[in-house]
Formats: structure tokens, C-alpha cells, sequence
């Protein structure tokens, strides 16, 4: 990278937790005083109320097996699941879980005091998206059914708006460049049964939405290929992840011999794991050591993107070589407004698109910077990168 090319501040979005990086600097953990003092105060409850979990009978299904909790009830899971650039200079917007409750913060400046935008306890949003032009945020709500609308909290109003409906799956919104407030995000039909359970998502097209008048129009569509995360440029550019279109996960033969010949193991292993259980609440100690720690780690490195599970490599190997998450096959593409299409980076999880065209992209386990004239950097490995955006300078 060439000195005349200032290196810009990025957060992203990582194992639930956001992450900067500011320029050369190392990347660092910016934490939620908002989410603290919510642990804060579920532990102090925990502790007012650990009578309960107390008992003084003897028994080994008193106190945290009678109620239902284990040992390590203390432990309150706090999740920032998305994030985006904010209004201002060096702002962040982020959205945070903690139980049944969801938030909506946003730090003004760096190191600055949070500011809570909004927060609900049935109500689950992802995927934020602002406007540098009004402020308006973007985002999509999820629903217990397994839909997904678009939804916008303006700027200035308390409450969230949802502007989209039916049984789709609408993520990843955002905002157009423009004076007409319009949003692109990604959409797929939702494939159901005869008793209207959840069977499979249908292809992912590009949508554009008029805001003020709810007129969608499809930007990109094809049977054949996901077309995920678009953003629309003010000269009609569109940019966007394409992948192939899987309905389902494919059987192959060998894998139906490996899990024949596996069947007794796996049968073996659950009778383990059912004495293992039995034991632990007896005597409160496992029989094997296997498990704990490193099991939770193991489920650490997997997480769902864009409907498709995806599995973490090694911790050491990705600090090493920073390896793809996902396939070559999710392309990062860019289409102009002649409709002509190529192919800019492969093995695309996620991007953000800066003011003067610089990509900053991830493979799930990289950090990577596009420029407008083609040189590519590496800016760092870190395991099961979800989102990236640039901080607005």
C-alpha cells in the first residue's frame, strides 16, 4: 500500500463481539457499557436470589438442578449480532442481545459515551444500515415464524417501521444514494409444507423499495445463484455477493457409508454422554474430561451466514493463512449501469464499499482492502468474521 493512500478505520463484526481497526494500529474489542450493566444486573439478581440454588438437604435434585439452572447460571450471554457506520465521524451504530431484550446503541465518537437509540423485548433486528444523508437507519426484523421484513427507524422517532410483508425472507438492506429515499436488500420466498412448517429458502434476488411509496422493483434475479448484500452507487453501479443456489444440502454416497459405519461409535458416544449426565448430577462431576471448554469452543466456530451454516477452520491455521470460510464460488461482483458484470474477489463473506470506492472485504477469517486501481492488502486474520463496514472519518 502505497504511502499516498491513507489507511482507513474499520469495525467488524466477530465471535459476537465488535472489533476496530484503526489505521496500522492493532484491532481491539470496543465494549458495551450499556451491555456491562446489563450483565451487571442479571449477576446482582442471580445473586439475591441464590437461595435457591442453595440447598440443604442433601439431595442431588435440590437447589440448581430443582430449578432448572447449572452450575454456571452466573454466565449471561450478551451478543452484538450486527454493526454499521453511525451519523458522525468516527461513530458507531451496533445492535445488542442479552436474553429476551434487544437494543439498538450508538457511540457518537470513539471511546464516547453510548447512546441508546432503542430497545424492545420482542422485537429481534439484524443487519443495520444508516443514511449519511438523513440519518435514517435501516435494518430487517426478524420474526418467530421464520420471515424476515425491512424495516427503518427515522431519525428523530422512537419506534421502528416495518415496510415489508408476506412469508419472505428480506435482509441486508441498503440505502440508495439520492434525494427519493429508496433501499436495495437481498430477498428469498420461504419454501413451506402442508402444515406451513419451514422447508427451504428460495433463491436470494435483489430488491429496490421506494420508501414513500412501498413500490419494489427486482434488480437482479436467476434460479440458479443467491445474489446477496447489493449496494447501489449514485452512477447506477451495483455491487453485490453471488453464489451458486443450493435448496438443500446434497447426500453424497461416501457420506452415506461413513455414517453407516459410523452408527454403533455415535451410539456408543450418546450412552456416554447420558451416563456422563446421570453422573454430574449425582456427584457433580463428569466422568470423562472431554466436553467443556473445548466443546463450546468448537461450537464457537461455526455460525449461520446468509441462511447457510458455515464451519471455522483451526484456530491456528487460521491465524496462520487466514483461510476462507466460504467457497471461491461467493464472488464479490460489480455490475455497471450498462448491465455488464465482472467478478472483483472471491471467497466474499462480507464487504463495505467507502465514499472514494475502496472495498474492504472478509473471507469469514480475513480482513482484506480493495482499492479503485486494483491493488489488493491484507489487513489482518481473526476467526469467524460475520460483518465489516467502514467507520465514517
Amino acid at each position: 500500500m502505497s504511502d499516498s493512500s491513507p489507511e482507513p478505520t474499520i469495525a467488524y463484526l466477530a465471535q459476537g463481539k465488535v472489533r476496530l481497526k484503526a489505521g496500522a494500529a492493532s484491532p481491539r474489542t470496543v465494549d458495551s457499557a450499556y451491555g456491562n450493566s446489563i450483565r451487571e444486573k442479571a449477576v446482582r439478581a442471580q445473586q439475591k436470589h441464590s437461595w435457591k440454588a442453595a440447598g440443604n438437604d442433601g439431595s442431588p435434585f435440590s437447589g440448581p438442578v430443582l430449578w432448572g439452572k447449572g452450575a454456571m447460571s452466573e454466565d449471561v450471554p450478551l451478543v452484538i449480532t450486527s454493526i454499521c457506520g453511525g451519523r458522525d465521524a468516527g461513530g458507531l451504530i451496533y445492535s445488542l442481545e442479552s436474553g429476551s431484550l434487544c437494543a439498538l446503541l450508538e457511540a457518537g465518537l470513539i471511546n464516547a459515551e453510548e447512546r441508546r437509540l432503542w430497545n424492545d423485548n420482542r422485537t429481534r433486528v439484524r443487519h443495520l444500515a444508516v443514511s449519511q444523508a438523513t440519518g435514517d437507519l435501516a435494518l430487517s426484523i426478524l420474526h418467530e415464524n421464520g420471515t424476515a421484513n425491512i424495516g427503518v427507524k427515522l431519525n428523530g422517532e422512537s419506534g421502528i417501521r416495518e415496510l415489508t410483508e408476506g412469508d419472505s425472507f428480506d435482509t441486508a438492506p441498503r440505502w440508495v444514494p439520492g434525494e427519493a429515499p429508496k433501499i436495495v436488500f437481498q430477498s428469498a420466498g420461504i419454501g413451506r409444507n402442508r402444515e406451513g412448517h419451514f422447508v427451504a429458502l428460495g433463491p436470494f434476488s435483489v430488491q429496490q423499495l421506494e420508501v414513500s411509496t412501498g413500490e419494489m422493483t427486482t434488480l437482479l434475479e436467476d434460479r440458479s445463484f443467491d445474489y446477496l448484500a447489493p449496494q447501489l452507487g449514485a452512477d447506477g453501479s451495483l455491487w453485490y455477493i453471488q453464489r451458486p443456489y443450493a435448496q438443500h444440502e446434497r447426500t453424497h454416497p461416501g457420506q452415506v457409508l461413513k455414517d453407516m459405519l459410523l452408527f454403533v461409535p455415535r451410539l456408543l458416544f450418546a450412552f456416554l454422554q447420558l451416563l456422563n449426565l446421570f453422573s454430574t448430577l449425582l456427584t457433580g462431576k463428569r466422568l470423562t474430561s472431554a466436553g467443556g471448554p473445548k466443546t463450546q469452543q468448537m461450537h464457537l466456530r461455526q455460525m449461520m451466514i446468509w441462511g447457510n451454516l458455515v464451519r471455522g477452520q483451526q484456530q491456528a491455521k487460521v491465524a496462520e493463512e487466514g483461510v476462507d470460510l466460504v467457497p471461491r464460488s461467493w464472488q464479490l461482483c460489480k455490475r455497471n449501469a450498462q448491465g455488464e458484470s465482472k467478478v472483483l474477489a472471491a471467497g466474499v463473506l462480507a464487504y463495505d464499499i467507502s465514499a472514494d470506492g475502496t472495498i474492504v472485504y472478509t473471507n469469514g477469517n480475513a480482513l482484506f482492502l480493495l482499492r479503485p486501481d486494483g491493488r489488493k492488502a491484507h489487513l489482518l486474520n481473526e476467526a469467524l468474521i460475520e460483518q465489516v463496514f467502514f467507520v465514517p472519518n
